[in-house]
């Protein structure tokens, strides 16, 4: 296993919520990545692990191949793939994500 998808195993399995996104919960760099952090704030979680794949072009290319997903931002709960920014938008209006992510908001 390389060094990054090494990091990257490391990262979804020690912090409850990661979302790998372009910018940062609070300065999002694309659209699709301040939908997926508004979301993850709209279920009540305050505080989570992010990842800006900008800042490391080598993460940015792992994660696609981490997840066999090819977009991101990517979320990832107790280390399991949730999907990108459409899954979380239709899991969050069936109610799917906030039951995923109970008993995490204050994590």
């Amino acid at each position: 296993m390389s060094d990054v998808q090494q990091l990257l195993k490391e990262q979804v399995s020690t912090h409850p919520v990661v979302l790998y996104m372009k910018g940062t919960p609070n300065f999002p760099q694309c659209g699709f990545s301040a939908k997926a952090s508004q979301i993850l704030k709209l279920c009540g979680l305050k505080d989570y692990f992010s990842v800006d794949v900008l800042e490391n072009p080598d993460i940015r290319a792992g994660i696609k191949d981490f997840s066999s997903w090819p977009t991101i931002p990517q979320l990832y709960v107790k280390g399991e793939f949730i999907g990108g920014c459409d899954i979380m938008g239709e899991m969050y209006e069936s109610g799917e994500l906030q039951k995923k992510l109970e008993g995490l908001a204050a994590a």
